[in-house]
């Protein structure tokens, strides 16, 4: 019998490509004429991995994380990697909200994946390390059907399938 097969499922986004959308998303604030002068910002907190909007109205807030939102997709990035948090009222009329980077896989999430891929009955095994899952099977077949099951679920957050061996 050969050796046990494994691959992690992982979520995890690179912070540079979201500091790089959030610099490209500034610079359209400035130069687009409906943004242009409206006093709308975004800014990223790498330490806290959190991105900030804040906007004169609700109306110009939606439109900043749509720019947003765009600029994200064309850098790879999945909308799901973001937990956006309530919209608050901010000094002077304006309003504000800020969304999370999400990185790792929370314990209640790990813990459905887990359940979904044992419920498969497939001749795998499931292990739960820190933020990552490791499944093992001496099939690559048995494998590849775990993937593909897994990427037709939504899970709140984006999966990427590593180490693959």
């Amino acid at each position: 019998m050969g050796k046990e097969q494994s691959f992690d499922i992982v979520s995890q986004v690179d912070m540079q490509e979201v500091d790089n959308a959030v610099q490209q998303t500034s610079k359209e604030i400035a130069q687009r004429y409906d943004l242009k002068d409206t006093g709308a910002t975004v800014s990223l907190d790498r330490k806290a991995a959190q991105v900030a909007l804040t906007a004169p109205s609700d109306f110009v807030l939606r439109q900043v994380k749509d720019v947003l939102a765009s600029k994200l997709v064309r850098r790879g990035i999945d909308l799901k990697a973001l937990s956006w948090g309530t919209v608050q009222q901010a000094s002077g009329g304006s309003v504000k909200v800020a969304a999370t980077v999400v990185n790792g896989i929370p314990d209640d999430v790990a813990r459905r994946i887990s359940k979904d891929v044992r419920d498969l009955k497939r001749k795998v095994r499931v292990a739960i390390e820190g933020d990552k899952v490791r499944v093992f099977s001496p099939s690559r077949d048995e494998l590849q059907s775990v993937i593909a099951h897994l990427r037709a679920q939504d899970y709140g957050i984006p999966l990427q399938f590593t180490n693959y061996r």
